[in-house]
């Protein structure tokens, strides 16, 4: 799964209706006490004493109506007779339950017993040991956010999508839903005459009688029940083949399916997906694992699914065509390249129990940089492994966190894995070791790996086995392990040992007023000066290493370490000096490394200024977009005074002006479809941050005239890259009466880029008055549950919104926490609070550590009042400084 991981987004659908049970269906809390003869109840991880073999799953679903219905078989062995059994169901009614054994049946009964979905079986008489088949009549409801099966009013038509992982299969069907049980499933869909339906497995028959369509699909390869897949709709779509290579003698069905309305703008995916393909096959020394692959848009995914042969985007993943922004087709790359490669990594070898869901996520977020890049190599995708990486040690650095790998022993603590440590520091960590072991080596040991587990589970120790023995290092296995198996970044801190030698300490990386706990790695340090490269595994607390070259240190030579570093000062400033010219993967971390130190209480604001002057610079679209991101941050967290904001948009002005103006800006469509992506990408970022932080007033005039010409009908008059500059821009002086309009041009299309572009700008106004109408007065029922949660989140994010976004959200809390909101409901709310900097908001949050007990969000609140603290001592201790160095620029 890729997540799009801004907090707006990972909103979506917090105040979806929860299922609601049938009659005769008891809520989990109102259950009555178990016998205890059934034992002690699992909060986990199932027990082996039924164990599941194969699934018979038949569904009706007609996405007009609010609730489904199914059949389930379940074929399982009884390794432990008796007459109960635990399993799985969430928010299902259960009208029946019947045991096959040995030609007989056994009645039984169904009973959700934990709000996370654990139900117990209860038989009349105790089931004998051997096999037996396990039968169930159910119903449920149709979720309104992207968790188990969800449905979506589009343009004037309904349609259903599923989205399991984690655990949210069970409210689909009654299931043993954990990934350690992979079975095949053998799965029908009746939908409403004339609808499509899409599942795991080539689609084999359909019979339609009445206003009914029955659809059957052959049966799957093993599979665990998180990676089932299950869509029915009017669905529009194009399909195709992807060609034999060297891996696969023969060709691959292909189609892309969507809505109605993008039904002319999805030739894109199904011509590029087919590179995509050929390019994993090859990494990976196989065919593609399933016998087909449907790539599929829902508009309200937060992000992309990879179930196995049949993958689920959010609909700008993969609506999208030549004329797209650099942005967009980077997109595309890198979550396709992400999603298929878990088609072997994470498809075909699943993991063992959610602890090793990492795995999974890590080089599939990895390999999503690495394969996009070779796919289209002018999008230069491969870089933004780097920053994202860079980004996750904000996380990792502080103490409220946790590792990488980690035992997870209780369902409420699954979700919490499925964040910016396990997919930009887990792909970092993984991009070091290959980097380290070479690019070969570390093939070869995924590729062992991938063929001892063929179509079955594996764990943590089976992958660092693997790549122990590629590598034939002994030091490898431990020094992957001190990155995964512990939180927190290292910090390498150099001093002058002689002539070419530095002295080198490493600790824990931590931000001013914050004392960590002493820890070591085995760090793969990478050193660059001029031509000269010199890598080494620094394992203990303090070592010296020797490199003589010309020009400045660069302590993370080509940026691929996940580590900070520290330096003399004369050091920093040779360094900051070659901004300009570093290559991006050294360019970023320098950039990181130096505004960490800043954070900690060392580098000092003149050194940030003339960093962000000189990074500005670098032809790199990553490195240049982020010489200026802290100090734009600190300033939206209220870190500046008046004359040091003034000083901070005259910085921007004279680095990013000039910039513009040899690029040159013309706001209309496809005015710059011949330049290069990354020119293109660069002159998006110039244009955003010329409006939005410089507040330039001739560049918001030339984008409100764009944004006025469009809305009198002029098609062409404003690119979609610049969609949400320009409507930004246009609701400055339009307010309130403007919000009303540009929300009608959102909720007046199902535009993938125009319809969130329109509704974010209205979320992100910054004006108190379009805040209180959106979250108090609209009533449209237009505007979908997540859409409007994701608006909330941009009102919380917005510096003059901020505090009347938190009271309302604080008073809705329960509503928010108790709704069907999906994976990363829970943890949306407190990541948007850490925008706050303020040591009393910290407290506030802190009240609120009873609500999200045992939720998936206990751990972000606290990550969040860790951050909220720490800039509050920050800006207690260096606000003024910085602020007096920022008044200074002319």
């Amino acid at each position: 799964m890729r997540a799009l991981l801004l907090a707006a987004t990972m909103l979506a659908g917090t105040l979806a209706a929860s299922p609601a049970l049938a009659a005769d269906q008891k809520p989990a809390d109102q259950a009555p006490a178990l016998p205890a003869a059934a034992g002690t109840m699992p909060a986990g991880k199932l027990g082996d004493q039924v164990v599941p073999k194969a699934y018979r799953l038949d569904f009706n679903l007609d996405p007009a109506q609010p609730h489904f219905s199914g059949h389930t078989e379940i074929d399982v062995t009884v390794n432990q007779p008796g007459r109960y059994v635990w399993m799985h169901g969430h928010d299902l009614a259960v009208k029946r339950v019947v045991a096959t054994v040995g030609g007989k049946t056994v009645t039984g009964t169904f009973q959700q017993v934990d709000p996370t979905g654990v139900a117990l079986l209860t038989f009349a008489q105790p089931l004998p040991a051997g096999p037996a088949t396990l039968a169930f009549d159910y119903d449920g409801a149709f979720n309104d956010g992207p968790t188990g099966l969800f449905r979506v009013h589009v343009g004037d038509q309904w349609y259903s999508w599923s989205q399991f992982e984690s655990i949210d299969a069970r409210s689909a069907f009654p299931s043993f839903d954990q990934p350690g049980f992979k079975t095949p499933y053998t799965v029908s869909i009746t939908t409403p005459a004339g609808q499509r339906a899409v599942s795991n497995a080539p689609e084999t028959a359909t019979d339609t009688k009445g206003n009914q369509t029955v659809h059957r699909f052959a049966q799957t390869l093993p599979l665990p029940s998180y990676l089932v897949a299950v869509m029915a709709g009017p669905f529009a779509g194009v399909e195709g083949a992807i060609p034999a290579t060297p891996q696969r003698a023969t060709p691959l069905p292909l189609r892309v399916i969507s809505t109605q309305p993008n039904a002319k703008s999805l030739d894109f995916a199904l011509e590029n997906t087919k590179g995509i393909v050929s390019h994993l096959e090859n990494y990976f020394g196989q065919a593609f694992p399933f016998p087909k692959l449907d790539q599929i848009t829902a508009p309200i995914m937060p992000g992309a699914m990879e179930n196995a042969g049949a993958d689920l985007y959010e609909d700008s993943l993969l609506v999208l065509d030549d004329k797209a922004s650099t942005a967009q087709k980077r997109g595309f790359g890198m979550v396709v390249a992400h999603e298929l490669a878990h088609q072997w990594f994470g498809d075909m070898v699943s993991p063992a129990w959610w602890d090793d869901i990492w795995l999974n996520e890590s080089f599939a977020n990895w390999m999503g940089y690495r394969i996009g890049n070779e796919w289209r190599p002018d999008l230069n995708i491969g870089a933004g492994a780097l920053a994202e990486g860079f980004s996750a040690m904000g996380t990792d650095a502080l103490l409220a966190g946790r590792p990488i790998h980690q035992p997870i022993t209780t369902n409420s603590q699954i979700d919490a894995a499925f964040d910016t440590i396990t997919y930009g520091k887990g792909g970092h960590v993984v991009a070091m070791i290959a980097a380290f072991m070479g690019d070969t080596k570390f093939r070869d040991g995924v590729r062992g790996y991938m063929a001892k587990h063929r179509y079955g589970n594996a764990s943590t120790a089976d992958f660092f086995g693997a790549m122990a023995d590629a590598a034939g290092d002994p030091r490898i296995l431990p020094a992957m392990q001190s990155f995964t198996d512990q939180q927190g970044v290292p910090l390498v801190t150099f001093a002058p040992a002689g002539q070419g030698k530095w002295a080198v300490t490493q600790s824990r990386y931590v931000r001013l007023g914050t004392v960590a706990p002493a820890q070591t790695w085995g760090v793969p340090l990478c050193l660059r000066q001029g031509d000269a490269r010199q890598c080494t595994l620094v394992v203990d607390k303090t070592a010296t290493v020797a490199i003589t070259g010309k020009g400045a240190l660069v302590p993370n030579a080509g940026g691929t370490g996940y580590y900070r570093f520290e330096l003399p000062a004369a050091q920093w400033n040779g360094l900051i000096a070659q901004g300009a010219s570093l290559p991006s993967g050294e360019a970023l971390a320098t950039i990181d490394s130096l505004g960490a130190s800043f954070q900690a209480g060392r580098a000092s604001p003149a050194q940030l200024v003339a960093a962000a002057r000189s990074f500005a610079a670098n032809p790199d679209s990553y490195a240049s977009d982020q010489a200026t991101a802290l100090l734009v941050s600190l300033d939206d967290r209220g870190f500046l005074t008046p004359a040091a904001h003034e000083g901070l948009r005259r910085l921007v002005r004279e680095v990013r002006a000039p910039q513009l103006a040899k690029l040159g800006f013309d706001p209309r469509a496809g005015a710059y479809a011949t330049d290069d992506p990354d020119k293109q990408a660069r002159r998006v970022s110039l244009v955003a941050e010329m409006a939005d932080v410089a507040e330039d007033a001739a560049l918001d005039a030339t984008l409100t005239k764009a944004v006025d010409a469009m809305m009198a009908g002029d098609a062409k008059a404003l690119d979609p890259a610049f969609y949400g500059s320009a409507f930004r821009a246009w609701l400055k002086p339009n307010g309130l009466a403007g919000a009303k309009r540009l929300m009608e041009l959102g909720l007046s299309t199902e535009d993938p880029l125009l319809r969130p572009a329109a509704l974010g700008a209205v979320g992100r106004s910054n004006d108190p008055a379009v805040a209180k109408w959106l979250l108090e007065e609209f009533t449209d029922k237009r505007l979908r549950q997540s859409e409007k949660l994701s608006g909330t989140a941009r009102v919380i994010a917005s510096s003059k919104t901020r505090d009347y976004g938190y009271a309302w959200a604080n008073a809705h809390l329960d509503t928010l926490l108790d709704s069907s909101a999906g994976i990363f409901m829970t943890r949306a709310l407190p990541q948007v609070l850490s925008t706050f900097c303020a040591a009393d908001k910290a407290d506030q949050f802190a009240a609120l550590r009873p609500r999200f007990a045992n939720k998936s969000g206990a751990l972000e609140l606290e990550r969040t009042i860790e951050r909220v603290k720490s800039c509050a001592v920050l800006k207690d201790q260096r606000a003024g400084a910085l602020s007096a160095e920022l008044a200074k620029v002319k």
